[in-house]
């Protein structure tokens, strides 16, 4: 069971002013002729914080907090765009998108309830996507039908004709997510896509508790809290600890998220050998060689888990592995990579856990009556 820490992850006190200023993000969504697009989905990767264009496409999202984003616009029928952003100052931004359209053909697969061959692709596609823990096992895909599968040699893909909808009955959230591309290969997946999140509505206080209480555990050990541990220099008080292993050869990954339970040359290290400072206060540059063991000491792995990786006997710590492929990565202070694909799971925890146990970035746990 996870420990509620006392989170002490001092978020500098240039980061806690960061909470109380805010910038707005401001613009148009046009057609490549120039004219506009109505009701189009604008919204911050992986947040609460969205908004539709109205009839002059002009659309407009206020109290986005200071840090790195990635700003997604979205409309049927037209070819998706995003852009990244590093919001350094409490001031208007305007950032307007000109899409093309975009012609979405089918594959030849049937879509129905009664079609076996796709009612298993679909299983496939949700153990990978959504995952297969206990908070993933509590979460839908409600419109299904939206989605096709093909494939071959090995490789399986998905593409969605409409956002898919994802009812999170474990954590509290409903998910509208812009799927772009899915790629599974027998030792590998991929998938490009942005999510934005809303809160679902309590039946009872007993499940609004019951929700505070998974999202404040799925939050602990997460990626996120190891990136504000890293940051803030609190990594053993937060529970982790930091292993190197150079090389590029000394991983075996597992598609159910494992890693190979090969301990030797591996040896800890300090979170100060990994970041180092930026070009600017406000951000920090996750910066290492080979392949990083992070293991979280403050929860054991769960049973869904050690059934996944078929292996009897203890579980033991939550153990993962990460990796710079593209090099060093720029992070800012709420621990948001500037590139969402900068860092690399090669297995473990932080690859097991997926959709199904993801949180909105601006999710921080209660602790003494005080969001940090």
């Amino acid at each position: 069971m996870k420990r509620l820490l006392i989170f002490v992850l001092l978020i500098a006190s240039a980061q806690l002013a960061e909470a109380q200023i805010a910038a707005t993000i401001t613009g148009t969504i046009t057609d490549t002729t120039g004219a506009p697009i109505a009701q189009a989905n604008v919204f911050i990767a992986s947040s609460m914080a969205g908004t539709t264009t109205d009839d002059n496409g002009l659309y407009r999202l206020p109290g986005i907090p200071l840090g790195t984003l990635r700003l997604v616009v979205s409309r049927i029928g037209y070819e998706p765009d995003h852009v990244d952003i590093f919001v350094r100052e409490a001031r208007t931004y305007t950032q307007d998108f000109k899409l093309r359209e975009k012609i979405y053909e089918l594959g030849e697969l049937t879509v129905t309830s009664n079609n076996r061959r796709w009612q298993r692709q679909l299983e496939r596609f949700t153990n990978i996507f959504i995952g297969e823990s206990p908070n993933a096992q509590e979460t839908t895909i409600t419109n299904p039908n939206v989605l096709d599968f093909s494939g071959r040699g090995g490789e399986f893909r998905a593409q969605a004709s409409e956002p898919l909808i994802i009812e999170n009955k474990a954590l509290g959230y409903k998910l509208t997510y812009f799927l772009n591309e899915f790629i599974a290969e027998p030792s590998s997946w991929r998938w490009d896509g942005e999510p934005l999140f809303e809160p679902l509505e309590p039946s009872s206080p007993e499940e609004a508790a019951r929700w505070s209480a998974k999202r404040d555990s799925a939050f602990y050990g997460s990626f996120r809290h190891f990136l504000l541990s890293v940051i803030n220099d609190q990594v053993e008080e937060q529970g982790f600890k930091i292993y190197s292993r150079p090389g590029s050869n000394q991983r075996v990954l597992d598609l159910r998220g494992g890693v190979s339970d090969n301990r030797e040359n591996r040896f800890p290290i300090r979170a100060s050998e990994i970041i180092r400072a930026g070009q600017h206060d406000d951000e920090r540059i996750l910066d290492f060689e080979g392949y990083i063991d992070v293991v979280y000491t403050h929860e054991l792995e769960d049973m869904a888990y050690l059934k996944l990786q078929r292996r009897a006997g203890r579980a033991r710590y939550q153990t993962s592995t990460i990796r710079l492929d593209r090099g060093p990565t720029v992070v800012d202070l709420k621990g948001d990579t500037e590139d969402p694909y900068g860092v690399t799971f090669y297995g473990g925890y932080f690859a097991y856990e997926r959709t199904g146990d993801q949180l909105p970035k601006e999710f921080r746990p209660w602790i003494q009556g005080e969001n940090f």
